[in-house]
């Protein structure tokens, strides 16, 4: 089978997959080893182009279906088809946009993307930089700070410093703990700061927590504010901590990995995002609410020049990075934590080129009518209730169950019937001791009707288990 001929038949493959993928289950189901046996992960196949496309057709079939209606379950779902066609192409190319030399066209279109963005925030003589997602980019906001406040620290490590302090939200995502192990602050240094009751880190918990830690002889050196916590939407306030930035000079990041979204439309970034352009940095994920295929991120700081090259730059590296080059300045690689680099800018040049600011903004005003629209229905809905009142675009209810001691359990097995039956995916997180399910919406074709299907199946796969106890459940 010749290369021309592989091209059409993978290409009529996805075409039949995008037509069916919205109107077939979610998913199939399968126990891992009878999925395995399935597959026949074990069968020789040298040579042999049509066990190749098998097992991409195999692939595509067993796979959860992220263009689905009923994906719900995590901030992404299906992505936009120019992104799409751009990571078909980037595949082929094959390339890492590591320097300007090996990647022309995506570092011009990432620089050009980057500054796009920096005006967009609002962050004067800033720079950018794409990364593997706002976890990565979470982690050199923090290096980049640490770095800032021990200008000894990238030569000489933790040795004999002062002991420094971050500080996050309670509510604030993992991988500011995992940032936290990796740069050698540790874990017990992430100082988690208490919450309001709407879920937003208290600014005056926060001016308590930074006065004990100065009292006692520590640095603040980092705190994060969370725009759009993972559970339950929550946006931290920002002018308060910018004030208090001002008094312990801390470097004050901000992560908008799914919240960020409302920079898109001003309305909503004044609701949401008001002193976004006094943040010394600030991530933000385009293969969320935007829709850019997996995955696309941006971390920008502000007001700083060379701050990625100042915090990731080490080591002997001239074999790849030359100085004496013309195009130099612009190999982005040199201050990437990773050597080799994805070219994600294509992907996300065409979305913004073809959607543009304004048809995103729309996309991301509609999510926020459907969840409010869905808040409003599990109100009207006798068997549902909100687990917490909804702060943005997050949804987070639950089915009320008869036995009130056993309310978490049956929404952590309704969730997985849904699942089985392939109808939905929904996230779960917990609020307080309440297990809360989690309506995400970030799917371009959902609408109220698929709203009410939804909640439906919600409704009827818990009348199903309150009858049964959960040794009885099918």
């Amino acid at each position: 089978m010749n290369e021309a001929t592989l091209f059409r038949q993978l290409a009529d493959l996805l075409v039949r997959h995008r037509a069916r993928e919205k109107a077939d289950p979610l998913l199939r189901p399968h126990e891992p080893d009878a999925l395995a046996r399935l597959l026949e992960l074990e069968r020789p196949a040298k040579g042999d182009w049509r066990q190749i496309l098998a097992w991409l057709e195999a692939y595509l079939e067993h796979s959860v279906k992220t263009g689905h209606p009923g994906f719900l379950n995590r901030m992404w779902s299906g992505a936009n088809l120019p992104s799409i066609l751009a990571e078909m192409v980037v595949a082929v190319s094959n390339t890492s946009a590591c320097t300007y030399e090996a990647a022309p066209v995506s570092t011009l279109m990432e620089r050009y993307m980057l500054e796009t963005m920096l005006e967009l925030v609002g962050f004067d003589e800033g720079e950018g930089q794409m990364t593997s997602g706002s976890s990565q980019g979470n982690l050199v906001a923090m290096l980049a700070a640490r770095n800032e406040r021990l200008q000894t620290a990238k030569e000489e490590g933790l040795w004999r410093q002062p002991p420094l302090y971050a500080f996050v939200s309670a509510e604030a995502h993992y991988s500011l703990d995992k940032a936290a192990n990796v740069l050698g602050i540790g874990t017990d240094h992430l100082r988690k700061v208490a919450v309001d009751r709407r879920g937003r880190m208290d600014p005056d918990a926060l001016a308590d927590e930074l006065e004990r830690c100065r009292r006692d002889g520590g640095r603040p050196f980092f705190v994060c504010a969370t725009l759009g916590t993972t559970v339950r939407g929550a946006y931290d306030p920002l002018e308060p901590l910018a004030a208090l930035r001002e008094e312990y000079g801390f470097w004050l990041h901000g992560d908008g990995a799914w919240g960020g979204a409302a920079l898109l439309d001003d309305r909503l970034r004044r609701r949401f995002l008001t002193g976004v352009e006094r943040l010394d940095s600030f991530t933000w994920d385009f293969h969320k609410m935007p829709g850019t295929n997996l995955t696309c991120n941006m971390l920008l700081f502000n007001g700083r020049r060379d701050g990625f090259r100042c915090a990731c730059s080490a080591g002997e590296h001239s074999y790849l990075f030359r100085e004496e080059s013309d195009t130099h300045p612009l190999d982005l690689g040199v201050g990437s934590l990773q050597c080799a680099r994805r070219v994600d800018s294509l992907k996300w040049f065409l979305d913004w080129k073809y959607f543009g600011k304004k048809g995103l903004a729309r996309r991301v005003r509609r999510y926020l009518e459907l969840a409010e629209y869905a808040e409003r229905r599990v109100g009207e809905m006798a068997e549902l209730e909100m687990v917490a009142p909804r702060e943005s675009f997050n949804v987070c209810f639950r089915y009320r169950a008869a036995r009130k001691n056993d309310c978490n359990d049956l929404n952590l097995r309704l969730r997985h019937r849904l699942l089985r039956q392939g109808a939905a995916l929904v996230g779960v997180g917990w609020i307080g001791e309440k297990l809360a399910l989690r309506l995400l919406i970030t799917h371009p074709d959902f609408d109220e009707t698929a709203v009410d299907r939804f909640l439906e199946q919600v409704a009827a796969a818990g009348r199903e288990l309150d009858r049964l106890s959960p040794d009885r459940e099918a």
